[in-house]
């Protein structure tokens, strides 16, 4: 299906990918591009921008497709410190969210 409101998405949303239940990255949408499937469904393409920006949900955080595009919650990890975390060892990262320093 083609989202109605297409044109707050391209504004600045994004696609959160959500591994075991973590906000690991996201990747801003730039362009949906409807079409029809070969039995006539209407359907759309999502064309990312090709930079995935890594990230870390907070340990705690409910992950809520909708709730981060309204901006209810904001998913920690993408902001001015997200490349120095980014950078760790991946078991450090865990260790470090679990221990609430994350």
């Amino acid at each position: 299906m083609t989202p109605k409101r297409d044109e707050e998405i391209l504004a600045g949303g994004s696609l959160y990918w959500v591994i075991r239940g973590e906000i690991a990255a996201r990747e801003k949408i730039i362009a949906i591009e409807p079409f029809r499937d070969r039995g006539g469904i209407g359907r759309c393409r999502l064309v990312m921008q090709p930079k995935v920006i890594c990230g870390i949900a907070a340990a705690d955080a409910a992950v809520s497709g909708l709730a981060l595009f309204y901006g209810r919650r904001r998913a920690a990890g993408f902001g001015k410190s997200a490349a120095s975390i980014a950078a760790m060892p991946e078991p450090l990262r865990r260790e470090l969210r679990d221990l609430g320093l994350l």
